[in-house]
């Protein structure tokens, strides 16, 4: 668990990036716990990326600051990067090596020789599931195992802080959960674990979070309190016999912001949608729909994130300023 005494791993202050005219990150600003796994929010070409680099002293801030570790990105790049963990969104690793010749060749870069190079293999190979799997070229590894050999030579020199850029992007639900299981062992190891995602339910699964869109932070906090406190409306969930079939009726209704399809349920969104309860029963089963429920629930993270996206789309579809 992370010490609320301890100071913050990173901080950010009013970072901006701009390219030429275009600003990719405008005013970022939050802080992650030590020990914490925290997580940053945005759909593509959102400024997530864009924010990794400034942290990691690959990007000058336009304006701005950063430090990690107490560090001052600017001005200690060299001194910080020793403590500093990356896993890119592109797989990175060389292809036509073995799992233990990548190991070796980023061990070596890291500086880990002999023993200790030894034992943090042996770590590694433990920790990712991979033992056995040693002389296997990486380019036959699955896109699960590839991302868990990824992580273990992100992590060979045990840094403190540790960049993880969509780690799971096209890799499938079963291995995404083992992955974020070892993102867990990590943090309680003692590990910071910053980690960018498009994934919902990835979200769910981190201590704090922020919500990036066009550059500028919408929305932070823990999940629970972002759904508590962020939410511009209610949520209905309608349980019933095809939630498919009953899309197009509920849209009709134009009593609600957002209809959208939430597994195998249906998912409301309007200021006052617990009046509408009535309606909305009686009108599926007026369509020959059976209705199990239909109840006011907590929002989903991305029923907020759809709700501050909306709240910021003006009637001729331009963003607003953010306060």
């Amino acid at each position: 668990m992370p010490d609320p005494a301890a100071p913050a791993a990173i901080v950010a202050r009013d970072l901006v990036k701009r390219f030429g005219s275009f600003a990719a990150v405008d005013g970022v600003t939050f802080e992650v716990p030590q020990g914490s796994i925290f997580g940053f929010l945005g759909p593509n070409g959102a400024g997530k990326t864009t924010t990794i680099r400034m942290l990691l002293g690959l990007l000058q801030p336009t304006a701005g600051s950063a430090l990690l570790l107490g560090y001052d990105v600017a001005r200690e790049t060299l001194a910080v990067r020793r403590q500093l963990g990356y896993m890119s969104q592109k797989f990175s690793l060389y292809r036509d090596l073995t799992v233990e010749e990548n190991l070796d060749f980023y061990g070596r870069v890291y500086g880990l020789r002999r023993e200790r190079l030894k034992r943090r293999k042996t770590y590694v190979l433990e920790m990712a599931g991979l033992e056995g799997r040693e002389r296997q070229l990486t380019r036959d590894l699955a896109g699960g195992w590839k991302q868990r050999l990824a992580l273990g030579c992100a992590i060979l020199h045990e840094p403190a802080l540790l960049f993880l850029d969509e780690p799971t992007a096209g890799v499938d639900p079963i291995s995404r959960r083992a992955f974020w299981d070892l993102l867990y062992e990590l943090a309680e190891a003692g590990a910071t674990i910053f980690v960018t995602t498009h994934y919902m339910d990835e979200a769910e699964r981190c201590r704090d979070l922020a919500f990036i869109l066009d550059g500028r932070v919408i929305a932070q906090g823990s999940p629970h309190e972002i759904k508590r406190t962020k939410m511009r409306g209610q949520v209905l969930e309608v349980t019933c016999d095809n939630a498919r079939a009953a899309m197009p009726i509920l849209r009709e209704m134009a009593a609600f912001d957002e209809v959208a399809l939430y597994g195998s349920r249906v998912h409301l969104v309007a200021p006052d949608a617990a009046d509408e309860i009535p309606a909305v029963r009686h009108r599926l089963e007026a369509e020959g729909l059976a209705v199990h429920a239909v109840d006011e629930v907590l929002p989903s993270l991305e029923d907020v994130f759809i709700s501050q996206v909306r709240a910021r789309i003006n009637p001729v579809g331009e963003l607003e300023a953010i306060a």
